[in-house]
């Protein structure tokens, strides 16, 4: 396939409409909450912190990223233990929307963002200008 026909495939798609969209749902009525796309998946920022990422694609982006830092990944792991190290991007925890103890999870994560608990969160980096 030629690079031209790869992107008359990829632009003429029906846009791609998040399956896990309702983990952001108890977000919305936060007035510093952010909603953008990044890595093909969906980004929720809190008070400009990035705080959770979710994805309905292929593992390993087909669930829940909570964006933490590494000092705090002891604590959430020992409160809610079906949250693992993301298997690429390892600074933050994740958790696969097809575990059964998925939904329960994301509860209790929008339950601590929305309570603005400081294990989760991290402050993007400043765009380089152009």
């Amino acid at each position: 396939m030629t690079r031209t026909k790869a992107i008359l495939d990829i632009a003429n798609k029906a846009p791609h409409s998040n399956s896990l969209a309702w983990v952001f749902e108890k977000l919305e009525h936060e007035p510093s909450y952010i909603h953008t796309k990044m890595f093909g998946c969906e980004a929720a920022y809190v008070d400009g912190r990035l705080c959770l990422v979710i994805g309905d694609r292929n593992e390993p982006w087909n669930g829940l990223l909570v964006c933490t830092s590494h000092v705090s990944h002891a604590a959430l792991i020992e409160e809610m233990p079906i949250l693992q190290p993301h298997a690429v991007l390892g600074k933050w925890l994740y958790v696969s929307q097809n575990n059964e103890a998925f939904e329960v999870t994301a509860d209790k994560i929008t339950t601590l963002v929305l309570a603005h608990d400081p294990r989760i969160g991290v402050e993007p980096k400043p765009r380089k200008r152009r």
